[in-house]
């Protein structure tokens, strides 16, 4: 059975954000072209939405939805004045969320994170949300972690994400998560959408002083990524952009969000996922192709970042055929 998908059409929800979910989770399938997951949109007793544009959106389903949902995302909406001055939401809406399963996944795109706070299922967690509210964010919810600098948080059960295209960020990792890279790079490609974007939205952020554009990391970070197999030090990074090392970590996290080196394990940890998925390399290979050295430093990642070890991850995300030739990449899904 395809994995289903719960949208939660508000009042003052932003038509874009709404059509996200769909849009990303219609195009993950199997290679025969079999959808992965079904996608519904639900409001409050059914009733037509209205959009924070000149609109309605008549819906189709009502909070029965939830009694078959595996992943409930609430879309974007404009918050109510109430909700930013009080951090309280309506007692209806407050009754949803609690007819949610508690097996089901939750996931709040933008400014819809307040209202999860607000029912206190953020309480003690990290959390994110469109860069612009991030401080009343905070204010309002002294319980919740605020991270103004990432996409997205995975807390596990409950996702957060911050503004606008990030939605389809956190879709993305949803399919990747479920069904692997392969499957949603290919989700990505019919959404004409990158499958994975380095930084975060520290690098949409206006800046009150005017940043200096002259010099960029990003051909040091392309130049790292072809040589992820080597080690890397800092100051080798800094070294290739022609840079102090102050100087180049500063601007790397001004365009990234992120330390040059935590950067570097991220994409370390993602080709490794990459190569687990397409190929039947052996775990010490890979822990050599990726940089990791060996296969317990890279057991030590996969059990901090991912939760498994490079063995069950290969087991749960369509393992290669053992007769498959060492080595051979299997074709994208898609």
């Amino acid at each position: 059975m395809p994995h289903h998908v719960a949208v939660l059409a508000l009042d003052g929800v932003l038509p874009l954000d709404l059509g996200i979910p769909a849009r990303v989770f219609n195009e993950a399938c199997t290679t025969d072209g079999t959808r992965l997951y079904s996608v519904s949109t639900f409001s409050l007793e059914g009733r037509p939405a209205r959009t924070h544009e000149d609109f309605q959106i008549l819906v189709d389903h009502d909070e029965d939805l939830l009694q078959t949902a595996d992943t409930v995302v609430i879309a974007t909406l404009e918050p109510s004045e109430d909700l930013l001055a009080t951090g309280t939401q309506p007692d209806d809406l407050a009754a949803v969320l609690d007819r949610i399963r508690p097996q089901t996944r939750i996931v709040s795109l933008c400014t819809s994170a307040f209202l999860l706070a607000a029912a206190g299922l953020l309480n003690g967690l990290r959390a994110t949300t469109h860069w612009a509210l991030c401080d009343r964010f905070a204010r309002l919810f002294p319980d919740v972690e605020v991270d103004p600098n990432v996409l997205l948080v995975d807390n596990g059960r409950i996702l957060t994400s911050a503004g606008g295209a990030a939605g389809i960020d956190t879709c993305l990792h949803l399919v990747r998560l479920d069904h692997g890279a392969t499957v949603a790079a290919a989700a990505a490609r019919r959404c004409v959408a990158a499958p994975w974007r380095e930084g975060g939205q520290a690098q949409f952020i206006e800046h009150l002083v005017p940043q200096d554009t002259d010099r960029s990391t990003s051909a040091t970070r392309q130049w790292a990524l072809e040589r992820l197999a080597e080690p890397i030090t800092l100051e080798d990074m800094a070294r290739q952009a022609h840079m102090s090392v102050r100087t180049f970590t500063r601007r790397f996290r001004s365009e990234t969000g992120i330390s040059p080196l935590k950067w570097l394990a991220q994409r370390r940890l993602a080709h490794a996922r990459l190569l687990l998925e397409s190929t039947d390399l052996t775990i010490a290979r890979i822990a050599t192709a990726c940089g990791f050295g060996d296969p317990v430093a890279l057991r030590k990642q996969f059990h901090t970042y991912v939760g498994l070890s490079p063995v069950a991850y290969r087991r749960a995300h369509n393992a290669p055929d053992p007769a498959i030739p060492a080595g051979v990449v299997r074709a994208a899904a898609g």
